[in-house]
């Protein structure tokens, strides 16, 4: 039984083809292709025909091998969507999360509904690119677009509209718009009253698992494809990925690291106490009646933004290099608290780095081996904060720490993450939010029986590594210095 998954992410997106032999998950990447966002002028926008025409390139893909799948599911990043009119043409282009243009709304909006009264009907942390903010923001600079709109699909919804005609939202991404009320389980007509936007441009929501249409005609009879069925799995990319966690113990914390790094447990209900919102804690959706208690971390965007900073000075580095520099620096020269605003945008995180160390009295890392170290340990020291605080907020003690995504093919900052809890790592699958993708598929087919099923199948499937906590006392030693040299003020944000 094979199905496709497409996983789509900030920098790039790839069809994956599963196969489900007995207890065991084969997974074939059958097309890879580049997400590079289009800046026109002053505005930073998604290519959304570019990511469906590749969306069709891995059905062809698909076709040319053995058996075709028997489903599909879609997965991306969250808050980011499209706007259609009444007859489902699309009217723009989608905005990407690092669009300018929601600088400064968010502070707007909290003059006209409080943050306690927003948090507490939505359960959403409060980032500035929140489709909320997004959305009040077209309203202010191009009200046109909302007065012509009749559909918000947000990503996965929109490119699932385009193979299958079916406009429907899918639960684990309506999370994430900060507009979603998980007591009420519907949009929050309240807040939409307020901040004067349409409801009747929100659709009806689907749980993971639900089928949500086939491949309409006009696809078929281009592809030469039979109407496959395609489902809503868990279409936040994180929302896959902690589906794929492969945990023994129904109590577990997890780290989904890529460009994002976030990190939390899985509960039964929203935590929507006054301290969740003072520290800046989300309830995503999750699958099978769950939520995702977690806050999101900088993560290796920080990362990626540096090494691309070199390129545009002519240096040329991988990323294997970079690591290798960073572990011959000195250990704990320089901490930065991954989660400062300043290292939100994209742009010159070397220079951005150093002028942080200056600002808080730190000598300012030189060479591109001393920046990453910094990067690297801070973000290690910024897990443990977040670890500790997760289980306050949950009331749980974690054994240990899942890592999924692609971070852990970066073994220092998984060994070095386990030097930081000071509890083991267990680092797997690198491949995460597709396996989730497909989990949820295969459920939803019959194949396994629940989530635990396959997330145990994932388990003996896949190569999981154990990093072991070491040199705990120098790290505990440095946390205290990470927490007086950013002030103090990580918990906040």
């Amino acid at each position: 039984m094979s199905v496709l998954a497409f996983d789509l992410g900030a920098s790039s997106g790839r069809a994956m083809l599963g196969r489900l032999n007995s207890r065991t998950i084969e997974m074939k990447e059958i097309h890879r292709f580049p997400n590079d966002p289009v800046r026109v002028g002053d505005r930073f926008q998604w290519d959304i025909l570019r990511l469906y025409h590749e969306i069709k390139q891995g059905l062809l893909r698909a076709k040319g091998e053995q058996e075709l799948p028997a489903s599909i599911g879609i997965d991306s990043w969250a808050v980011d969507f499209g706007l259609l009119d009444a007859r489902g043409e699309l009217l723009m282009n989608p905005y990407h999360y690092r669009d300018p243009a929601t600088e400064g709304v968010m502070e707007r909006v909290f003059r006209e509904i409080p943050a306690a009264e927003i948090f507490s009907r939505t359960g959403i942390q409060f980032l500035p690119f929140n489709s909320i903010y997004q959305l009040v923001s077209i309203q202010q600079l191009r009200p046109f677009l909302l007065q012509e709109a009749g559909s918000f699909l947000m990503i996965p919804d929109l490119l699932r509209y385009f193979l299958t005609g079916e406009m429907v939202s899918e639960f684990t991404n309506a999370t994430t718009t900060q507009l979603y009320n998980p007591v009420a389980r519907g949009w929050d007509d309240e807040l939409l009253r307020k901040l004067h936007l349409p409801s009747s441009i929100f659709q009806s929501v689907l749980q993971p698992g639900t089928l949500a249409g086939k491949l309409r005609e006009s696809v078929t009879g281009e592809l030469g494809l039979p109407p496959i069925p395609v489902y809503a799995v868990a279409e936040h990319d994180t929302a896959s990925a902690v589906a794929a966690v492969p945990a023994l113990e129904r109590s577990f914390a997890y780290l989904s690291c890529g460009t994002w790094s976030l990190m939390g447990t899985e509960v039964d209900r929203p935590v929507l106490t006054e301290r969740a919102r003072e520290l800046n804690f989300t309830n995503e959706g999750g699958v099978y009646g769950t939520f995702r208690l977690l806050k999101n971390i900088m993560g290796l965007w920080i990362l990626q933004e540096a090494k691309r900073s070199w390129e545009l000075e002519g240096v040329l580095y991988s990323y294997s290099e970079l690591v290798m520099m960073a572990e011959a620096e000195p250990a704990f020269a320089c901490f930065i608290d991954p989660d400062d605003p300043v290292f939100l945008p994209a742009g010159d995180m070397p220079k951005r780095i150093r002028e942080y160390a200056a600002r808080t009295n730190q000598k300012p890392p030189q060479t591109p081996g001393a920046i990453v170290r910094c990067i690297m340990e801070s973000l290690a020291l910024r897990y443990r904060q977040v670890l500790e605080l997760t289980e306050a907020l949950s009331g749980q003690t974690f054994k240990g720490l899942h890592m999924v995504g692609g971070g852990i093919h970066n073994e220092s900052l998984c060994q070095w993450t386990a030097n930081a809890i000071g509890k083991p790592v267990w680092a797997g699958p690198a491949e995460g939010s597709a396996a989730g993708n497909m989990a949820v598929q295969w459920i939803s087919l019959g194949e396994l029986s629940d989530i635990w099923e396959a997330r145990a199948v994932i388990r003996d499937s896949f190569e999981v590594r154990v990093y072991e906590p070491a040199d705990v006392p120098l790290w505990e030693e440095a946390y205290g210095l990470f927490k007086q040299r950013t002030g103090g003020n990580t918990i906040q944000q």
